[in-house]
């Protein structure tokens, strides 16, 4: 891999963004019945309703990667599939033909929702729960994935590389409140309470064009910059082709200090390892880069997230 330019600033230290989670968080924002969803009490029935609202041509374009039980630099625990049964013996009909699916999904091969019970920041979950007190080696009891699906609202395509006139953001550059609303500017949105807000690097044109790296090394996304306006603008999910943290993180002692301000901080969950290319070729093509989205987590007790596969809705 050639070397690296990084542009990840500007630098955050400890302390400072110690205290921009205190005063960031919003765990005061929610009743004891409503907090475990988070920011996700933002898509209300008339969210969700303007959401389908959008639905114009009825094209159907999915987000989720494919299945990946190859092992490579980004996919250091391959996905199991196999076989139990193949209908290939005399039989009483029907003969039947079944696989096995299995995945350590937390990586940067599985397209995944993370839940707020995810990511502990100094051993707090979202909403001030000890995480050494909740969870234990048979999951969580607090923030859990089957708390939050399914999500109907509307989606909102960042598209850093289309905006930059490139075929992708090079890995390790970071994208600002700044940009964001150079965004909103010249594609014509406001983000807004209840959105699903998608950030396009073009990680996946640059891995098809370059080939395979370590994202968990070098990875364009968000600077914690960000976070102030997506809680200003009521955002109920975050997500992207990378994790949407920039990475090497600009945060001394953070590693993945957007996981932390919006996981423990503002509880809105995150959808990492996207496949937008799709999606932001239709955008641009109806030159529209809003759209109804669907996420379905399985339904899992004590899971802190799950596979999904999003699917817009044009």
């Amino acid at each position: 891999m050639t070397e690296q330019k990084i542009n990840n600033g500007p630098a955050v230290t400890f302390d400072d963004f110690s205290s921009l989670f205190q005063s960031i968080k919003s765990w005061n924002d929610y009743t004891p019945a409503t907090i475990e969803r988070g920011a996700l009490n933002y898509i209300t029935p008339e969210v969700t309703k303007s959401a389908t609202q959008l639905v114009i041509t009825g094209e159907v374009v999915i987000m989720g990667l494919a299945w990946n039980t190859v092992a490579g630099p980004d996919n250091q625990k391959p996905a199991l599939h196999y076989m139990s049964e193949i209908g290939d013996t005399p039989n009483e009909e029907p003969t039947c033909n079944k696989d096995f699916i299995g995945v350590d999904y937390h990586g940067k091969a599985v397209s995944h929702l993370d839940a707020m019970t995810h990511i502990a920041f100094q051993d707090t979950l979202f909403g001030g729960k000890k995480s050494s007190e909740v969870v234990n080696s048979t999951g969580s009891a607090w923030a859990t994935v089957d708390k939050l699906g399914p999500i109907v609202t509307r989606g909102v395509i960042l598209d850093a590389a289309r905006f930059a006139g490139k075929e992708w953001i090079e890995p390790g550059t970071a994208i600002h409140a700044d940009d964001i609303l150079a965004y909103e500017k010249k594609f014509g949105f406001i983000l807004g309470q209840g959105d699903c807000v998608l950030l396009r690097s073009g990680h996946f044109a640059r891995r098809e064009k370059l080939g395979v790296w370590d994202p968990s090394d070098f990875s364009a996304g968000f600077h914690v910059d960000v976070m102030q306006l997506f809680k200003d603008r009521k955002i109920s999910v975050i997500g992207a082709d990378g994790d949407s943290d920039v990475r090497p993180s600009p945060v001394a002692g953070v590693g993945s200090p957007i996981h932390v301000l919006a996981l423990p901080g503002l509880g809105i969950p995150l959808l990492d390892n996207l496949q937008l290319e799709a999606v932001a070729q239709k955008c641009a093509e109806l030159n529209r880069w809003t759209f109804n989205i669907v996420i379905a987590p399985l339904n899992i007790p004590r899971g802190t997230g799950s596979p999904v596969n999003p699917i817009a809705i044009f």
